[in-house]
């Protein structure tokens, strides 16, 4: 058994997510209120009979690990020594193996980062670069900054020589193999800014081209790759020096990279982080959002920039940040501010200007407001910012100032602001608040409800059986995981990730949805969803027929035809009985 089985083993994840939730009881599950997206109705489900969790609102979910990952903003193995320590499991003793395979990987990052700090000490030209943009000789030997050479293998040779494996090294980030199978520098010609985790480790590097290499085909910017202890989606660059400011004056200063993160830090705003030329995500503001009530964006006033910044407002007003944006002047970005003119930026700071005050700046223009067709269009992107915040109070008070400024009844744009659809985008908006996620087919819904039932009754098995082939194959494998028997007909390897996931899907949405139901009522309402899954099937055959028979009267094969043609007519009859019975079920159920 491995230690994070152990672990589950251990710990009651009910008890566990306790800690941070408040917890309801529903049915043999526990719902409450979804702690990694806004919401009013607990769509956030716990079963103590699989340790699982699962968020039907915005699709989350997994066990005690993944949970502990999210909320904190944790790597895995950071995930494994806090909750081992929890269940009074001694790491070291159980898998030194285990230990060993993350540990190491700080290792060899500790020992590149000194590597590159050599090299920029050796290279009076580099040190003069950064001293021309600005980087003075303290923040220099503060962030740990250093040079990667253009040897290339050179990191890659001293790493070996101070014994550590090749594998190890890939899979650090810090090596590539080529075609040939050599192993290279993943970095060469860069300047090398080390990354640390929110707990100060180096966990890999962004490297910045040096001016004499620059090319249109080269990066200017290259990070490490993802690793065990690396992804740049869950780190903010500077975060772990700049934690302690951030909480004490609860507010973020977000700019876009290391040199304008260093330059800001350099000139006396100590509460900045930087995103490391990366998209803002979700995992970022939560790791703010425990320090931080405000979100002040400092990103480049270029076209890039100012969409970066419209899609950060639009996700943060769903993590409950006031968000505000500087004016840089007739500077372009904040090292330049801060570089040229020294106190500059914390003035900018001091005179931010609320998000929703630079949405009715860019979409308020009077020529917007000309004709009836583009003020309804200006008015409805801009209520989509409002409803999309987090805080009623906060909506309240921008509702107040757009009747102000556009001069139409706070009720009617109330009303309007109703009307609009969740995913309601505008023509000239960017915001990318909610993951795109493939929609279940009508089938495969009702597969899962009739999964969830069996999962609850695993003798509705029995009455469930007949129809297998009726559902998609991974369905039925999910089917045999939940029985614990061979399925007729089964295909796929059973169990891999997908199938799992329907597993645990089907089993606490079942548990969510039929909580209250009578054993009784859930056989009527299983066999109403077996019957619906009869209809579902064939439909789809209906439809596949009447293509062959397009196809047979398009290619004029007569004999073909007449047989599609029959076999059409009995899915039809077919269709209407069930409809029929499903009519007729409905009467008696009201």
């Amino acid at each position: 058994m491995t230690p994070s089985e152990q672990i589950k083993e251990k710990l009651d994840i009910v008890e566990f997510i306790k800690g941070y939730l408040e917890l309801r009881p529903a049915g043999r599950n526990f719902k409450a209120l979804c702690p990694f997206h806004g919401e009013k109705t607990p769509s956030f489900i716990i079963s103590p009979d699989r340790q699982i969790w699962h968020c039907f609102g915005c699709g989350e979910g997994g066990d005690v690990f993944k949970f502990l990952m999210r909320h904190e903003n944790l790597e895995f193995h950071e995930a494994l020594t806090i909750l081992a320590e929890k269940a009074g499991i001694e790491l070291k003793r159980i898998s030194p193996a285990d230990a060993r395979q993350f540990g190491v990987l700080y290792d060899i990052n500790n020992t590149a980062a000194a590597f590159f700090e050599d090299h920029l000490t050796a290279s009076p030209e580099t040190l003069s670069y950064l001293q021309g943009r600005g980087i003075n000789k303290e923040t220099i030997i503060g962030f740990g900054l250093g040079l990667a050479p253009a040897g290339g293998d050179d990191l890659v040779v001293n790493l070996i020589n101070r014994g550590f494996s090749i594998n190890d090294v890939v899979r650090a980030g810090l090596a590539i193999k080529t075609e040939r199978g050599q192993y290279r520098d993943r970095f060469q010609r860069r300047i090398m800014f080390p990354i640390h985790n929110h707990f100060g480790k180096i966990v890999g590097f962004s490297g910045r081209i040096l001016p004499n290499f620059e090319k249109e085909e080269v990066a200017k910017y290259l990070n490490t790759s993802e690793t065990p202890i690396f992804s740049k989606s869950r780190i903010l660059y500077g975060f772990w020096q700049s934690k302690k400011f951030i909480r004490e004056l609860e507010t973020a200063f977000l700019v876009e990279g290391q040199m304008d993160f260093l330059l800001t830090w350099q000139d006396g705003v100590k509460n900045v982080v930087a995103s490391s030329g990366t998209a803002l995500t979700a995992d970022h503001l939560r790791l703010l959002r425990r320090s931080a009530k405000k979100l002040i964006l400092g990103f480049d006033p270029d076209q890039a920039g100012l969409k970066a910044a419209e899609r950060s407002i639009d996700l943060a007003g769903t993590y409950d940040f006031v968000v505000s944006l500087i004016s840089f002047g007739d500077f372009s970005d904040p090292a330049e501010a801060a570089r040229q003119k020294p106190g500059f930026l914390k003035d900018a700071i001091s005179r931010a200007k609320p998000a929703m005050e630079y949405y009715f700046d860019q979409y308020l223009t009077s020529s917007n407001l000309k004709t009836i067709e583009r003020r309804k269009t200006s008015l409805r992107l801009i209520l989509s910012k409002v409803k999309n915040l987090w805080s009623p109070v906060e909506r309240s008070h921008w509702l107040r100032e757009l009747s102000y400024r556009s001069g139409i009844p706070e009720g009617g744009l109330a009303a309007e602001m109703d009307q609009l659809s969740e995913d309601y985008r505008g023509i000239t908006s960017t915001t990318e608040t909610r993951q795109e996620k493939r929609k279940l087919e009508r089938r495969e819904l009702v597969a899962l409800q009739i999964l969830g039932l069996v999962a609850m009754k695993n003798k509705f098995g029995l009455l469930v059986e007949p129809y297998l082939l009726l559902m998609p194959p991974s369905y039925k494998e999910a089917y045999k995981l939940i029985v614990g028997k061979h399925v007729p007909g089964s295909q796929l390897p059973a169990p891999n990730e997908e199938i799992q996931e329907i597993v645990n899907f089907a089993s606490l949405r079942g548990g969510m949805e039929f909580v209250n139901f009578e054993e009784e009522q859930l056989e009527v309402e299983l066999k109403k969803l077996i019957n619906e899954l009869q209809y579902e099937h064939l439909k789809r055959l209906r439809d596949e027929t009447g293509r062959l028979v397009l196809l047979s009267e398009q290619s004029g094969r007569e004999e073909e035809l007449m047989t599609h043609l029959k076999q059409l007519d009995e899915i039809v009859k077919k269709l209407h009985d069930l409809k029929n019975v499903k009519e007729e079920v409905k009467k008696t159920s009201t």
